[in-house]
């Protein structure tokens, strides 16, 4: 029932705990079989051995018994503990964050070397108390499901003859032109640099709302105000602020059903599905692209169709739906050769076809990972012929987009253990880095040093996580 670790230490922590329980071996055996039943698991039983090899002989066991131990533990405490607090850490490492540590040589030494880990822990917008507030699941989707059959309130709060401020057209066209200006400053600098000022801007346009105009002038204004709240989302979502993000793409959801603009809804809930994606939401960014083809279905134009099914490859590609995947890449790219720039809306220029490569090429990059060894230098090469292409596609202005495909490249190096490739691909990345302000750039940086930690015994694999460190912490 475990597998001892590499140096057969005690268990100093397993110890510690169990006698603060008062429970004997034996009894303590009874009640992990007990609870093992409550849950359905029969195939888990433990005896008075097993608990002296857990202790004794630092033996950790298999999930789910390892939980199962720790649960029953907890519940005769009647405090919460971490299997970190119990020693079942990874290659038996004992650390513990609890302040009941036990005053043992070894705890303590395990504990030390967890805070140090710690410390020297890269920074990431993923584990920020906002990212914690992000709400996920049913809490956040069943709200939005009424999306799909909400009516537009507006009404033609205008007098009959025309009055002085009343909100006309040109009024409606000046915040779509701020919008694109607000649009590219996000692309060439990041969103943290002009987060402030389009959340001015945006306040001022939701102003208006209060203001006079006819039906149709209120219609056009709420879809106006929808779209520029999509960027102040997207740049708050690139800074870093997730919980103020999507607080932002969902009041600007619903002034997209108030302009009864599904196309620009489907457009915020593509944003809220990248942003889901990005904190480790998998299943609800697919559902939140669901939701937008199906709300949107009537109105969704070859760009956002292929948009929106590249993003379901790569999703699928993360939860290990390869054939899925492949066949949501097909969808895409049936659905890019139908694409005519003059029939689709300025706010989807973005997807071009240096996007579509790179969006396909990242999900056959997460496929070689997840791929057997016999298929997944065939996922690679995909994957970096996709993103090239992107590379050699990119307007000079999407400088954030270019640092993504260089970091894309890295990753799919480090997939196939190309550690030169890596190292070369993320140096160019980090130049890019360096003139915009993109805390998502840096998540990204910090999962491939995370990726790149089975390379750190060799100089260039400790090389390239020195490089990734000083850039992410000097951000």
């Amino acid at each position: 029932m475990g597998r001892p670790p590499i140096d057969r230490r005690p268990n100093a922590l397993l110890a510690h705990w169990h006698n603060r329980t008062g429970m004997s071996n034996a009894a303590l055996a009874r009640a992990v079989t007990t609870k093992a039943a409550e849950l359905g698991e029969q195939h888990v039983t433990a005896d008075e051995s097993s608990v002296r090899r857990w202790i004794k002989k630092g033996e950790t066991p298999r999930a789910p018994l390892s939980q199962i131990i720790c649960d029953v533990i907890s519940e005769q405490l009647g405090e919460h503990l971490t299997l970190a607090d119990l020693g079942f850490g990874p290659r038996g490492v004992q650390d513990a964050g609890h302040p009941d540590l036990p005053w043992e040589a070894s705890s303590t030494i395990g504990a030390l070397a967890h805070i140090i880990r710690s410390e020297h822990m890269l920074p990431t917008t993923r584990t920020t108390p906002e990212a914690r507030d992000v709400h996920a699941g049913p809490q956040l989707l069943d709200p939005l499901q009424s999306w799909v059959s909400a009516p537009s309130s507006v009404a033609d709060t205008s007098p009959a003859d025309p009055a002085p401020g009343r909100i006309g057209m040109s009024d409606v066209e000046n915040i779509r032109a701020v919008t694109t200006t607000f649009r590219d400053l996000d692309n060439r600098h990041g969103g943290a640099l002009s987060r402030k000022a389009v959340i001015g801007q945006l306040d001022e346009a939701v102003g208006m709302l209060s203001g006079t105009y006819t039906a149709e002038t209120g219609r056009a204004l709420f879809s106006a105000v929808a779209d520029l709240g999509s960027v102040a989302g997207w740049m708050t979502f690139d800074a870093g602020r997730h919980s103020s993000a999507q607080r932002i793409f969902v009041t600007a959801l619903h002034a997209a059903a108030e302009g009864g603009d599904k196309a620009i809804g489907a457009h915020l809930l593509q944003c809220m599905a990248r942003q889901m994606s990005h904190l480790g939401h998998y299943e609800d960014a697919l559902d939140l692209v669901a939701l937008a083809q199906y709300g949107a279905r009537r109105r969704l134009t070859p760009a956002a169709t292929s948009m929106l099914a590249s993003l379901q490859a790569r999703f699928h590609a993360i939860l290990g739906n390869l054939d899925d995947s492949e066949r949501a890449t097909d969808q895409a790219q049936e659905a890019f050769t139908r694409i005519d720039s003059a029939d689709e809306p300025q706010y989807m220029a973005f997807f071009d076809e240096a996007e579509l490569c790179a969006t396909l090429g990242v999900a056959h990059q997460i496929a070689a990972r997840k791929s057997p060894t016999a298929t997944r230098g065939h996922q690679a090469e995909k994957s970096l012929r996709l993103i090239t292409q992107a590379l050699t596609h990119r307007p000079e202005h999407r400088v954030r987009s270019m640092a993504f495909d260089h970091l894309g490249l890295a990753r799919t190096h480090i997939a196939v253990g190309e550690l030169d490739g890596a190292y070369e691909e993320t140096r160019r990345s980090l130049e890019l880095f360096g003139v915009i302000s993109s805390r998502r750039v840096a998540d990204r940086l910090v999962e491939l040093h995370d990726e790149a930690e089975p390379f750190a015994g060799g100089r260039l694999g400790q090389d390239l996580r020195q490089l990734i460190a000083a850039a992410v912490q000097s951000e």
